[in-house]
């Protein structure tokens, strides 16, 4: 594993301190790999988004009731949490 040296203000420095403290991480190296892994999943998630909106801007205007596309919404976030439990 490679080393980083980080340089917080002293209140930065502090909270990270106080997050170890929790319990809920066992040194602030655990907790700074917890807010890269979150921001990781973050990026992606917008990645995904955006890439999404590009998608349905290409795709042109579609003619759909306002029922039809919240069902389909509904359906594509219901899929998604699906996924998401099996991953």
């Amino acid at each position: 594993m490679a080393t980083m040296n980080i340089s917080l203000p002293d209140a930065m420095k502090q909270w990270v301190e106080d997050q170890v403290q929790t319990g809920r991480y066992g040194n602030s190296s655990d907790y700074v790999r917890d807010l890269v892994r979150k921001d990781q999943k973050r990026a992606e998630a917008r990645e995904k988004l955006q890439q999404m909106v590009d998608e349905a801007l290409a795709s042109g205007i579609v003619e759909m009731s306002r029922d039809e596309l919240l069902a389909r919404m509904r359906l594509k976030a219901k899929e998604a949490v699906e996924q998401k439990k099996r991953a």
